[in-house]
């Protein structure tokens, strides 16, 4: 039963990035982020050291990916400026996942959800547009 819920929610995910737009798929990588990081936090409560690196690195993979795809050249700026916080997330979780923190853990979360809040304002006029 709980193989066939996974396979469900793979093909359910899949359909799902196939017809979102580029602004959705950002809010679920940052959705993902988050949702890798609330399991790491656990996985560090409960001393569970494999789960732990799986779910920071995870993370760790999002975040990075999204600062690959910043076009610092159109985006100015806001993108140079999320390149630093991506960066900086990126090493604020190796030091989560070396100390096994909590802390480190929640101000990561906090800095992503605060991208996510943002990237939620976006008017959906202006979503997707190039400049």
């Amino acid at each position: 039963m709980v193989s066939a819920l996974q396979a469900y929610r793979s093909v359910d995910l899949g359909a799902s990035t196939q017809t979102a737009s580029p602004h959705q798929l950002i809010s679920m990588l940052l959705t993902g982020a988050l949702e890798a990081i609330a399991k790491a936090k656990g996985a560090v409560e409960r001393k569970d050291i494999e789960q732990r690196t799986t779910q920071i690195n995870k993370a760790s993979a999002i975040v990075i990916e999204l600062r690959e795809c910043l076009n610092t050249e159109e985006g100015g700026e806001l993108a140079q400026n999320l390149e630093a916080l991506y960066s900086y997330i990126t090493v604020t979780l190796m030091h989560a996942n070396r100390e096994s923190s909590i802390d480190r853990l929640n101000e990561a979360a906090k800095l992503i959800a605060e991208v996510l809040e943002g990237w939620s304002q976006i008017p959906p006029d202006m979503r997707g547009q190039k400049d």
